[in-house]
């Protein structure tokens, strides 16, 4: 897989986040993705995911088998988790069975069995973020991309998704990461990439040791280091919802780098539909815009981020809604 000349930007008028990223992301290798506060690791992210079209240049090679873990995963679902896992297993591809077979197995090595008949909606942050790892293995990726997946997760599955990463890998993925804890999978990367002043630039590193950025250096076990702020990158208003210092809000405080990349306006995922059997939540996933339709009408019209596009699709579809079509704006589906 290739990413040539490669940029994003924010509308058609805004700031570039990225510009001219030229990486070889080959078959079969760890690639690790460093850099400070709001430099747009998770940008690059999803532009390799194909979550976010480039705004410039061109990506090529991308498997017909890509997963993708988000920094935020939407948890408030209609479904439990072993439906949702199913679900999300017969759109890659899986017959019903194997794909239930392998949410069983998933939420088994995760620790999150016990919850496989638990409403998504009422899972810990915890136990949705173990949702969200498992099902990005269960058709077997040849393309794994995890925003810090790690987050959220308790010892033991942390544990075992550092070996998931290590068997897909072995079994000739690629796998792109960031995560904040510089231990996590050291001395294994064959690439780190450093994202900072809207380039993309490949560190090197002396044989046996991998190179982090500047400010990210590993710190005593159990303790981090926030890294300094880059006076030359742009810096995004932080995220409230990843402040430690406001109560009742989620955060991990083994994180190195409370406040992640600010999301990309939105790519917006427009879906037409008719006819179901109930009618429409009150809510939805992804709080879509909803167009009722006009006198003598019978389609619906729905305009969600397109990261919620994939979840709205199955809560439309398991209320028996009828898909007439899709389009898209700034996304490629």
């Amino acid at each position: 897989m290739r990413l040539d000349g490669v940029g994003r930007r924010h509308g058609l008028r805004g700031p570039w986040v990225l510009r001219d990223v030229g990486l070889d992301l080959p078959a079969a290798t760890l690639v690790r993705v460093v850099g400070t506060n709001g430099t747009g690791k998770s940008t690059l992210l999803r532009l390799v995911a194909g979550v976010d079209a480039p705004s410039e240049g061109r990506v090529t090679g991308r498997p017909a088998r890509t997963a993708y873990v988000p920094e935020r995963f939407p948890v408030a679902l209609p479904f439990t988790a072993v439906d949702y896992l199913v679900h999300l297993g017969r759109i890659q591809g899986l017959g019903r069975a194997a794909a239930r077979a392998g949410a069983g197995e998933w939420l088994e090595r995760l620790g999150a069995a016990e919850h496989a008949r638990t409403d998504m909606a009422r899972l810990s942050k915890g136990g949705s973020q173990k949702v969200a790892v498992a099902q990005a293995f269960l058709a077997d990726p040849d393309l794994l991309v995890l925003d810090e997946a790690w987050t959220g997760l308790d010892t033991g599955a942390r544990a075992e998704l550092d070996a998931a990463v290590r068997e897909r890998r072995a079994a000739g993925a690629t796998v792109v990461f960031v995560d904040h804890d510089p231990r996590r999978l050291a001395d294994e990367a064959d690439a780190v990439y450093e994202v900072g002043a809207g380039r993309v630039r490949e560190q090197t590193a002396a044989p046996g040791r991998e190179t982090v950025a500047p400010g990210l250096e590993a710190a005593a076990p159990g303790y981090g280091t926030t890294a300094p702020a880059d006076p030359d990158s742009p810096d995004p208003d932080p995220d409230p919802d990843r402040d430690p210092d406001r109560p009742g809000l989620d955060f991990d405080r083994d994180s190195l780098d409370p406040d992640p990349d600010p999301p990309a306006p939105a790519s917006l995922v427009t879906i037409a539909v008719s006819g179901g059997r109930d009618p429409l939540p009150a809510w939805l996933p992804g709080d879509p815009v909803v167009v009722a339709p006009g006198p003598g009408g019978i389609t619906t019209v729905l305009t969600v981020d397109a990261a919620h596009s994939d979840a709205l699709l199955g809560a439309l579809l398991a209320a028996s809604w009828h898909v007439h079509h899709l389009t898209t704006e700034g996304v490629r589906v």
